[in-house]
């Protein structure tokens, strides 16, 4: 019984794409001397790489000495071979690449209410890049409160949501944004509206109705909420200011957002100097997501705003 010679090529590796490379110089070149330059390496190494091509594929390629340099029939053949092999390679490559130059597909992001007021404006920027290197990426955008945002990215709704920092939720990873400062705010109407800040002490702010905000926020800022008698509730930060311009609430607000009724004059900080807080906010993504080459376009023009 014959036994079937198994196929000296069972895969090709990476040194085989290699070896066919300076293969095909060798017989461009016409002979191993002239490849030399070409190649950059001596012929004895060329010599040598062609012997080890010769043994891995089990064929002989080419005849050389004194006669000069020739290809086999064989060796013919594996050329013309060489050449579809490493031209469909060279195709691959330009596609993938073209895949990261002309990137397709969605983007769907969930916003905390009131983001774009913020003077740093990086959303705006890194969605600006990313429409520049992928016009035909769909973005859609959702504002919604920052719990929704979090579930949203766990459920896989939302590629990706920015929220004001809180306790990590398991599941999602963080990554700091910039930082944000809100002020206790009054509006027009409301009885400490005209109240120079030295007579505001701590018992007559504590005295007023306020809202609190239903989303997580850090310890440290949930203590400044209760320091106050909050009487409402607000899921975001314009129901807040909803509230706070009816004259009957004091809140805090971020004073990017606040600066446009203050500049109109209805609304006013109150002790801006103490009353404060600083929050950061955060991007939002799902721990061990599927590759998304729209999303980690947007992530590194959001990194690169800094």
């Amino acid at each position: 019984m014959s036994t079937r010679r198994p196929d000296p090529l069972a895969q090709v590796s990476d040194f085989d794409i290699r070896l066919l490379r300076i293969f095909r110089s060798v017989v461009e070149s016409g002979g191993f001397s002239a490849a030399e330059s070409a190649l950059g390496i001596g012929r004895s190494a060329i010599s040598q790489q062609m012997s080890d091509l010769e043994q891995r594929l089990g064929l002989r390629l080419c005849q050389r000495g004194r006669a000069g340099f020739s290809l086999t029939e064989e060796g013919r053949e594996v050329y013309q071979s060489s050449l579809q092999l490493l031209s469909a390679l060279e195709s691959f490559r330009t596609e993938v690449n073209g895949l990261h130059r002309h990137l397709r597909g969605e983007l769907n992001i969930g916003l905390t209410d009131n983001l774009v007021t913020l003077p740093h404006m990086r959303i705006t920027h890194a969605l600006s890049h990313l429409k520049e290197r992928g016009p035909d990426v769909h973005i859609n955008i959702r504002m919604v409160a920052p719990n929704e945002v979090e579930q949203g990215v766990l459920d896989g709704s939302l590629h990706v949501g920015v929220v004001p920092q809180a306790n990590a939720l398991s599941g999602l990873e963080y990554q700091p944004l910039y930082s944000e400062r809100s002020l206790l705010y009054c509006a027009v109407g409301h009885p400490l509206f005209y109240v120079d800040d030295g007579q505001l002490d701590d018992t007559r702010l504590a005295e007023q109705e306020a809202i609190a905000p239903t989303f997580r926020l850090p310890a440290d800022v949930q203590a400044h909420y209760q320091a106050l008698r909050c009487t409402a509730s607000a899921s975001d930060r314009e129901g807040m200011a909803f509230l706070i311009l009816t004259g009957r609430y004091i809140g805090y607000l971020p004073d990017h957002y606040a600066s446009f009724w203050v500049q109109q004059g209805r609304l006013r900080a109150l002790k801006p100097l103490s009353r404060f807080y600083d929050l950061s906010l955060v991007t939002v993504t799902r721990k061990g997501r599927r590759p998304h080459l729209v999303l980690e376009s947007f992530l590194e023009s959001l990194a690169a705003t800094r």
